[in-house]
């Protein structure tokens, strides 16, 4: 089992920033890629960014160039910087592991408004 603690949400200004975290604990060896994903009111939830343990990036390309997924030295940290936020970037962001099995976090909430 893997547990996921996700951190850094809140209420932003269009234009504005915010660094999203998220812990991974338990048996983390089996993790090959972490990611984020979110899921707006009404909306079916969507993928974000992803990351491998080689380090190989993916993003939606809704985000590129905006957001930056990276992972802490010991692999059980994700985190996704974003820049320029916009109001259609609100929305409940999952953290996501994948391995054996995959795993999710318990969500933070975004909210961009002015």
């Amino acid at each position: 089992q893997v547990q996921l603690v996700e951190s850094g949400g809140g209420l932003v200004q269009p234009g504005g920033s915010l660094r999203l975290s998220c812990a991974a604990s338990g048996n983390i060896l089996r993790l090959n890629a972490m990611g984020w994903y979110r899921q707006a009111p009404g909306k079916q939830r969507e993928f974000v960014a992803t990351i491998t343990n080689a380090g190989t990036t993916n993003y939606a390309d809704s985000v590129k160039g905006r957001f930056t997924i990276s992972r802490g030295n010991a692999k059980n940290t994700v985190a996704l910087q974003m820049n320029s936020l916009k109001p259609e970037d609100t929305a409940v962001y999952y953290c996501k592991a994948e391995g054996w099995d995959d795993y999710w976090g318990q969500g933070t909430q975004v909210t961009v408004s002015s």
